[in-house]
């Protein structure tokens, strides 16, 4: 029966695989998956902070504007008939606030009296004959469709981003939409009444026409008395522009993710996708019967990452399984010439004892015929047991075992049964246990396949000699006898399945030739070796035979 447990040296492969704490495949599919991810969130996070601290520097500027005017009204727009109730001076205010808000032409600035009502307007002016003209602000600059789409994806996407607390409100509806809406100012005079020390909260809006307005409100007093409020609206369009050539710069990363994760995605499909479909179509090839040699491609062999070891144990699962349906192919035939030749001879005893009358003669091929059926049932024996050896090791698990009490029990054994003139076994080896990875019952059996096989060559009176030791990382157990040896050019057969070498004089088929060949198939099952050599003498002179057996230390 082949050797399904184990594969052939050619096939083997001695290499380990190395462990590693992050394979190379798993960190691809990391760098695909979280590299443009990563500069997407990066990307929103830092434009929502960047948006943040715009806003609060605008508000921050136009509050310190707004409090100069409050101030500059409050020292030169004031009449103090009456130091408990100051009053604010129209026709002073006006002149006054159109002059300081002239600089700032984005900016409209409104001066109420403490009653709520306007009293002046950065943004009227009067024209000849008492005309009233109303300024409005500058008109926003078009953007063109496709910053305008930029900026709608962008909106879009940010509301999906968690977001940190706002620094203003930001005012909807319908009246806030327009250009002209405030806040309630008697709301704002009351706050300040109430509360000197507190800022009211800045006020920011989008207008329909997109325009982004910014609106604060500082009092204005005259010795700690509130007369007024200026309320300073600007046009926050600075704050626009740096947002559409921060969202290109955006689009841009944006793109260039999209051209990485493309990149590194035909990367990972050349890589990975492909040399599995290549090697899916070698397994294929393989089932099919076409792929006994060179099925795999060598450009995936040479690999050094998990494809590359996937390809080489697809290549040593098919070579081993090529070898095992050879190897079962030659013990079939083997089987059949080894079954056929007594069959043969059954046959032809049976045809010659039906013209035979000689009862002498009849009686000798009665006793050829018994002779070949002990021999068919010792060789349908041995063949069963090869065939079990496989499965049975395949289910078993090697243990640690002391060789060197198995070596002295077997010892005891064939002292106690040995026959006057036989061949007596004597044990070289350490005191102390030497302890091996096998298993206990097929162990056993190997070195009684040895002994028997020894004790058939060893002349009458003989000595075979177990010795045991240990050889680096493997125990070392030796059967010696004192036999005639063994061909020189037979050495390398004597494994092999039905081969044997009759000591003279014993009769044919007393041996099935399978003793070796299982014993061979148990040890390399154990991970171990086999070997046989010739002793010989300083002289040349052959001594007898030797069997070698190595198997790893427990």
């Amino acid at each position: 029966m082949p050797d399904i447990g184990v594969l052939p040296p050619s096939v083997a492969r001695p290499q380990t695989v190395q462990r590693r704490w992050l394979p190379p495949l798993l960190r691809r599919i990391l760098l695909v998956n979280a590299l443009p991810l990563a500069l997407l969130v990066a990307a929103l996070l830092y434009l929502d902070q960047y948006q943040n601290g715009l806003l609060e520097n605008e508000v921050t500027s136009l509050r310190e504007q707004a409090r100069i005017y409050a101030g500059a009204l409050g020292e030169s727009a004031v009449r103090e008939t009456d130091p408990e109730n100051p009053q604010l001076v129209p026709d002073i205010a006006r002149p006054l606030l159109r002059r300081l808000t002239d600089p700032t032409p984005n900016s409209q600035a409104k001066l109420y009296s403490a009653d709520g009502q306007v009293i002046a307007d950065s943004r009227v002016r009067e024209g000849v004959g008492g005309a009233i003209n109303t300024q409005p602000l500058p008109p926003v600059a078009d953007r063109g469709p496709f910053e305008g789409t930029v900026g709608a994806i962008y909106d879009r996407l940010l509301s999906f981003v968690p977001h940190g607390q706002e620094i203003a409100t930001v005012q909807t509806g319908p009246s806030a939409a327009g250009p002209d809406w405030q806040p309630d100012v008697k709301a704002e005079l009351k706050l300040n009444s109430s509360d000197q020390g507190r800022e009211t909260p800045p006020y920011i809006r989008r207008t329909a026409d997109n325009r982004l307005l910014v609106t604060v409100a500082e009092p204005v007093t005259r010795n700690r008395h509130t007369v007024g409020i200026v309320q300073l609206t600007r046009d926050a369009r600075e704050v626009d522009d740096s947002l559409v050539a921060i969202r290109m710069s955006i689009l841009g990363l944006f793109v260039i993710a999209l051209v990485l994760t493309v990149m590194l995605s035909w990367y990972l499909s050349l890589t990975i996708a492909r040399p599995i479909l290549r090697l899916s179509q070698a397994a294929r090839d393989m089932r099919e019967g076409h792929g006994r040699a060179g099925a795999v491609p060598p450009t995936l062999l040479r690999r050094t990452d998990e494809i590359g070891e996937l390809a080489h144990a697809l290549r040593d699962s098919s070579e081993a399984l090529w070898s095992r349906m050879d190897a079962t192919e030659r013990f079939a035939a083997d089987v059949a010439h080894e079954i056929k030749n007594p069959l043969s001879s059954i046959r032809s005893a049976i045809e010659t004892l039906r013209r035979v009358e000689d009862a002498a003669a009849q009686r000798r091929l009665l006793a050829i015929i018994g002779e070949d059926v002990v021999r068919l049932d010792r060789l349908i024996s041995d063949i069963s047991d090869a065939s079990r050896v496989d499965a049975e090791l395949s289910r078993a698990e090697p243990t640690a075992i002391d060789v060197v009490g198995i070596l002295r029990l077997l010892a005891e054994i064939d002292e106690a049964t040995r026959p006057d003139g036989g061949v007596r076994l004597e044990v070289d080896a350490p005191d102390g246990p030497m302890m091996v990875q096998a298993v206990e019952d097929r162990l056993v059996q190997v070195l009684r396949n040895l002994i028997g096989n020894a004790n058939s060559f060893s002349p009458a009176g003989g000595r075979v000699v177990l010795r045991a030791r240990e050889a680096g990382p493997m125990v070392e157990v030796s059967v010696d006898d004192e036999g005639p040896g063994m061909p020189d050019a037979k050495l390398e057969h004597v494994f092999d399945r039905f081969y044997t070498e009759r000591p003279q004089g014993e009769r044919f088929g007393q041996h099935s030739g399978l003793g070796l060949s299982i014993s061979k198939q148990i040890v390399e099952a154990l991970k171990g070796q086999i070997a046989a050599e010739n002793r010989r003498d300083d002289t040349g002179r052959v001594l007898g035979a030797r069997f070698v057996l190595q198997l790893p230390k427990g």
